[in-house]
């Protein structure tokens, strides 16, 4: 090797020295690039709102509010700074947000169980008949509740429609049923006491895709399902795509024959126009 090349070797192996103080060896990528430097790092703790809110009670001042929630847990601490605060009360209604500190947004921490914990808060003034909304979505009442606990709403609200043959109580039992967003209804068979309910929802390209076909804009599937009504709402019995009352009456002999058997078998692939004509004009559900 000529002393021009020895030169050059050494000039290197000395940046390569440098590189490994910065970089942690040469060839590798810079520090931050790789997922390796984010996982030596601290764990960060973020603030949070539980998984769900479960339960309250009013305590006999009728001010005093304990909350109970699922939060995250693990081996090490997975929450701390617990705390409840009422953020607004307008129309009618109080509104608390609860929120926490927690790890258990990295995967390092551990934290990928659940426990229940409470909170406690104090309003500045009795809730009364006023509705509780607690991290915006979870409702309850006093109103028909036995107290202590406060009665938890459903998704249709503190005060949910009459069971019936209203368009109202159709739209509880697609929700009873969990059918699928931006629902249509395409026909009811209600006699007060049982319901028939077919509905569909839109599959293939979206709408107004200069790509898609006319005939995949307005493709739909469909179902079937048979309900009882319950103080609560229409509560499921089961679901059936046959024609006539025999898939029906082997769940529940009693339902009426005169509700399905005029029922033709229920294509689960449809193809006309989209909403059906025979249908509401908006979606029922989202």
């Amino acid at each position: 090797m000529g002393p021009e090349r020895s030169r050059g070797a050494a000039l290197v192996a000395a940046l390569c020295a440098v590189a490994v103080l910065f970089l942690g060896g040469c060839g590798t990528e810079a520090a931050g690039g790789s997922d390796d430097a984010t996982a030596t790092g601290a764990i960060p703790w973020t603030t949070t709102e539980p998984f769900k809110v479960t339960a309250a009670q009013l305590a006999d001042d009728q001010r005093t509010l304990t909350l109970t929630a699922q939060v995250p847990d693990g081996k090490n601490p997975c929450v701390r700074a617990l705390k409840a605060a009422r953020t607004a009360a307008e129309h009618n209604t109080v509104w608390v947000q609860i929120t926490f500190s927690s790890p258990s947004g990295d995967k390092r921490s551990g934290c990928t169980g659940e426990r229940t914990v409470s909170t406690r808060i104090r309003l500045p003034e009795p809730l009364d008949n006023q509705k509780l909304v607690v991290d915006d979505d979870t409702q309850f009442t006093a109103d028909g509740a036995k107290l202590p606990a406060l009665r938890l709403c459903g998704e249709l609200g503190c005060d949910p429609p009459a069971t019936g043959c209203t368009s109202a109580s159709y739209d509880q039992a697609l929700i009873a049923a969990d059918a699928p967003m931006h629902t249509y209804r395409d026909a009811e068979h209600c006699d007060g006491k049982w319901l028939v309910l077919d509905f569909s929802w839109r599959t293939g390209p979206v709408c107004g895709d200069t790509t898609a076909s006319p005939a995949g804009c307005a493709s739909r599937l469909g179902d079937r399902w048979f309900f009882r009504a319950k103080p609560a709402g229409w509560a499921p019995i089961a679901e059936s795509a046959a024609g006539g009352c025999a898939a029906i009456q082997r769940a529940e002999p009693a339902f009426p024959t005169s509700l399905c058997a005029g029922l033709s078998p229920l294509s689960t692939s449809l193809h006309p126009s989209y909403p059906p004509a025979s249908s509401s004009a908006s979606p029922t559900r989202g």
